[in-house]
């Protein structure tokens, strides 16, 4: 909530406190308690302007009301240490205000004492622990705000017996118990914010229905079962309504939306500092948000009769009938949102006539009947997303004229007619996708600037492609497939320098590829496949850094394949049924490609592993023979022929019967090499067995086989079973190949191919002799050997700069940034010099080009080494890996597991946090095993660089490539002793004596190069 919201709400309290003669300054008194107090914050540069010169009512932080200090205004001032119980000598403080800090440890009991304070605001720092169960002592308070921290546990039900409360956020923590339906007994609550917490599943207590003076209840992510409470009813005052992404079932009772001038308000998740005040009540903001539940039944008429809705989110339930009609003539109506339901019939025609709609969402339902006409009435139509439904006719020529659009989506309908030519030239639009409809016409020689998506496969457009196309400079993807173009392909598409996907195949194009490609420098998708192309493969697609797809098949290109085409990293090739000839480029001749070449007659290759011939085959009638000489031969090659065979067959019936089993089909399955192998998929297949095996994960089975007789092995992981891969496997099969194909690093695990079938996925590494660090430090509780041999701490720290290295190289240096989502001690392997490599990609997540985080559907990782943002949001960035390999550290230096501290219901962050904030001795928790007086100052210091990895807000966290240069500025060099890269790096600031708020810059200085070994 913006300080305008503060400032209204203070004010409206003051107006009932009698007014008393203002003096210029408070009392000595105050002067000094103010002065200690900065010294016990640790003298913040934030407040370096209190000093005993100068009266402390001119301090920007300080207010006074009749000659004494009421309120102190320490909002975002880096305060890192805890609140010192000498802030409760103010003894008229009503207002505190301490958010956006690095306050560490529990909730401030010592607050208790502040006997006059009405305004409490701890949001955004680092407490911990539990809500004291008396609480309420703060009986005085009129606001409380204790969100983003990690409180956790229940909320007690003391909560409910604060007499004046009016405003309780409570939002973004660790709750993980319940909360009691005590809070119902605020009779004069009315901002209500409890939104993601991770709360046991619970249903909305009905008694919520008495609060009556309520204008703003925001649970969503709250983990809430059952039905909304029919006493909702009663909420006369409700204006803020989110109960969004929980597990709500059953119908939206009707009667919800019964009252009499109701006012539903929504506003957006983390914009809390937008709120609106109660004096702007006349407004009658109206805006809903019960999306991303399991809800089921009709949207009740009542929606309808709202004059004042303006966000209506009901999208990703089980939402069923048709779209009330009174909601299409709603005068304040900006967003509709009803995608992923199931709603049938058509669109009210008075949508967009009555208000100035700015986003229409409605894909993935059963919608038919055309398009309203007059969604761009108001001019400010942004996104039309209609996608998937069972709409048809033509796209109203008014959406050609909306120069708001930003966003089009109308794929997998029965639309037909042409596309209004207005449309491709709307001033803001960036994305057009019609594919899956009936349209025709032409292709126009000019699009809007931002075009940077055009998906229009399969419908009946024609013609060729303009010249002009040069002109679409912001083209990203372009998708033309299954139409009925034809012509040329013009060589003004290849200055399309931002181009990355161009599919052009089932269409009838002729003629040659343009020969010279100037501008493809990040394409990775080139399919023409099905036209009728001729004359040479261009030379110049084998230059194309970034090309990983290349399919030219079904057309009647001739000549031999470019050598420039063998040296690029092909996922997938496909050149087949064309008239090629000459050898094939000797780095595809493997059995990655085995079917890209077939039907193409005059091909060959000179040992062939894919389906051609011999090069060598058409000189062996070069000569005729005397008969004679022709019979001698043949016979003497008859027998010896006939010898190798009768040994060959003795020896194959030999062969155990899984290997016979495993070449019966090698006819179904694909290898794709990723590097130069000495082995084909015989040697692994042939030995999956039961022997091998090493080790069994939540994707399948992995096993250690012996690729030759020197003893060498690779490690295959067997993803799925008998039955076939469901789409959760298959995903993580692809981002894995997608990402260990595309990388090397020598601290990121070798992926050397993939073998694939219809059930089943195989990939195939370099065989790591030590396994993964976990079995080393957490064995003994794993049934591991108990004698295992314990790792030295310098074998430790070479293992955290190693994995430290794999991860900054991921973030930093690839061309576009990976994140990992899945780091711990279990997906580190160590080679047999403890070397350690970054494993397991399944659902790691490559950022798009020029983002600074993804957008995640559903939360990835393992329990114990989550970052905490997982809880409240789908944007994520690389510090999600930063927070985890902060645990990995923290498992490290303690010897912990991330689930087991022999305490109860804590893991190993909050533990180590805890510790650190009691200011007890690090050295009392360091690993006993490996602890000693030489190494001491690296372990605390490994210490407390976890610490700073895991804080509980991402933009805190420093990157990896600065946790890199701290490791490796501790490192030793052949077993001397540590030596400092930086001499003015020192860890020691980071946490202060607390052990918790870290200066966030002090990571700035960094400038470590991520790749210091070679890569391969």
């Amino acid at each position: 909530m913006s300080e305008t919201r503060f400032f209204l709400l203070f004010l409206f309290i003051s107006i009932a406190i009698p007014i008393k003669p203002i003096h210029s300054q408070p009392t000595n008194d105050e002067l000094t308690v103010l002065l200690n107090l900065k010294h016990q914050l640790g003298n913040p540069p934030s407040i370096a302007s209190w000093n005993s010169s100068s009266s402390p009512c001119n301090w920007p932080e300080i207010s006074c009301t009749a000659g004494s200090v009421t309120q102190l205004h320490l909002r975002e001032k880096n305060i890192t240490a805890t609140i010192p119980p000498s802030i409760c000598d103010l003894k008229n403080l009503t207002f505190l205000d301490l958010a956006l800090n690095f306050i560490p440890g529990k909730f401030p009991i010592t607050l208790y004492n502040c006997s006059k304070l009405q305004f409490l605001d701890l949001s955004q720092n680092y407490f911990t622990g539990e809500i004291p169960s008396d609480i309420d002592r703060l009986s005085t308070l009129v606001s409380l705000d204790i969100s983003g921290n990690n409180f956790s546990g229940n909320i007690p039900p003391s909560i409910g017996k604060f007499p004046v409360l009016q405003r309780l956020y409570i939002h973004l923590n660790l709750f993980n118990g319940t909360f009691p339906k005590e809070i119902a007994n605020l009779s004069n609550l009315e901002e209500l914010g409890m939104a993601y917490n991770p709360f046991i599943a619970m249903e909305i207590p009905r008694e919520f229905g008495f609060l009556k003076k309520l204008w703003y209840l925001w649970m969503a992510g709250t983990n809430l079962i059952g039905e909304i409470p029919k006493s909702f009813n009663n909420l006369s005052s409700l204006q803020h309504f989110d109960l969004s992404i929980n597990n709500l079932e059953g119908p939206i009772p009707s009667s919800l939306f019964s009252f009499e001038n109701l006012t539903l308000v929504y506003l957006f998740k983390n914009h809390l500092s937008n709120q609106i005040p109660k004096e702007i009540d006349a407004l009658n903001l109206v805006e809903v948000d019960i999306s991303q539940n399991n809800l089921t039944g009709t949207i009740p008429e009542g929606f309808g009769k709202l004059q004042s809705l303006r966000f209506f989110n009901l999208f990703s339930n089980q939402l069923t009938g048709e779209l009330p009609a009174g909601i299409a003539s709603l005068p304040a109506l900006r967003d509709f949102r009803v995608f992923q339901n199931k709603l049938t019939g058509v669109f009210p025609s008075e949508f967009g006539v009555h208000s100035k709609l700015e986003a229409f969402e409605v894909s993935e339902n059963q919608f038919s009947g055309e398009l309203p006409r007059n969604l761009c009435a108001g001019g400010v139509l942004q996104g039309l997303v209609a996608h998937t439904n069972n709409l048809e006719g033509e796209i109203p020529r008014s959406l050609g004229d909306c120069r708001s659009l930003l966003n089009f989506q109308l794929q997998n309908n029965k639309f037909s007619g042409e596309i209004p030519s207005g449309l491709w030239r709307s001033f803001n639009l960036s994305a057009l996708m019609l594919s899956n409809n009936s349209f025709s016409g032409e292709l126009p020689s000019e699009v809007s600037w931002n075009m940077s998506r055009v998906e229009i496969s399969d419908n009946k457009l024609s013609g060729g492609i303009p010249t002009g196309i040069s002109s679409w400079s912001s083209l990203v993807v372009f998708k033309a497939s299954n139409n009925l173009f034809s012509g040329e392909i013009p060589k003004e598409i290849t200055y399309l320098s931002k181009l990355i996907t161009l599919l052009l195949d089932g269409n009838e194009f002729s003629g040659e590829l343009p020969s010279e490609i100037i501008s493809w420098e990040s394409l990775n998708t080139l399919n023409v496949s099905n036209n009728k192309l001729s004359g040479q493969i261009p030379a110049a697609i084998g230059s194309l850094p970034d090309l990983i797809n290349l399919d030219l098949s079904e057309n009647q290109f001739s000549g031999e394949i470019p050598d420039g085409i063998g040296q690029l990293r092909l996922t997938s090739l496909n050149l087949s049924s064309n008239q090629l000839s000459g050898k094939i480029p000797e780095q595809l001749d493997n059995l990655a490609y085995e079917n890209s070449f077939l039907n193409n007659v005059d091909l060959c290759a000179d040992y062939p592993k894919v389906k051609l011939r011999d090069c060598d085959s058409n000189s062996k009638h070069d000569r005729p023979e005397k008969l004679s000489s022709k019979y001698v031969a043949m016979v003497a090659s008859l027998a010896v022929l006939i010898s190798i065979v009768m040994f060959l067959v003795a020896f194959f019936f030999a062969r155990d019967y899984k290997r016979k089993k495993s070449s019966q089909y090698s006819e179904t399955w694909k290898l794709t090499s990723f590097q130069r192998l000495n082995f084909g998929e015989g040697n692994i297949l042939s030995n999956l067995i039961d022997e091998n095996l090493v080790g069994v994960g939540g994707s399948g089975k992995v096993y250690r086989i012996e690729i030759d007789r020197s003893g060498e092995s690779v490690a295959v992981k067997k993803i799925g079973n008998c039955k076939k891969l469901d789409h959760k496997l298959e995903q993580e099969f692809s981002a894995e190949v997608e990402i260990l194909g595309s990388i090397r690093h020598c601290n990121i695990v070798k992926l050397l191919c993939c073998i694939s079938s219809e059930d089943s996925k195989l990939l195939v590494y370099e065989y790591m002799e030590n396994r993964s660090l976990d079995r080393w430090l957490h064995g003994n509780q794993r049934s591991f050997p108990s004698h295992r041999v314990v790792l030295d701490w310098q074998t430790r720290l070479k293992i955290a700069v190693g994995a430290a290295q794999g991860l900054c190289y991921m973030h930093h240096e690839c061309p576009t940034p990976i994140i990992h989502r899945d780091v711990k001690s279990s997906n580190i392997l160590l080679d047999n010099e403890f070397k350690a490599k970054i494993a397991d990609f399944g659902l790691a997540k490559i950022l798009a080009k020029h983002a600074s985080c993804h957008t995640m559907s559903t939360v990835a990782g393992s329990f114990g080494y989550l970052a905490p943002e997982y809880a409240y949001t789908t944007k994520v960035d690389t510090k999600v890996d930063v927070y985890s390999f902060g645990v990995v550290l923290l498992e490290l230096v303690t010897g912990r597991e991330p689930n087991n501290t022999n305490e109860v219901d804590i893991g190993l962050v909050e533990w180590a946090r805890q510790h650190s904030f009691e200011d007890k001795s690090i050295a009392e928790v360091l690993d006993p095993e490996v602890k000693e007086s030489s190494c001491l100052e690296e372990m605390i210091m490994v210490y407390k660089v976890g610490i700073v990895c895991t804080r509980a807000s991402p933009s805190t966290r420093p990157s990896m490539k600065e946790v890199l240069h701290v490791l490796q500025s501790w490192c030793r060099d052949d077993g001397q002793e540590a030596k400092r890269v930086g001499s003015e790096i020192d860890v020691a600031p980071l946490l202060g004596d607390a052990g918790a708020g870290a200066d966030a810059t002090y990571f700035s200085r960094a400038t470590t190069k991520c790749t210091t070994c070679d890569s391969h």
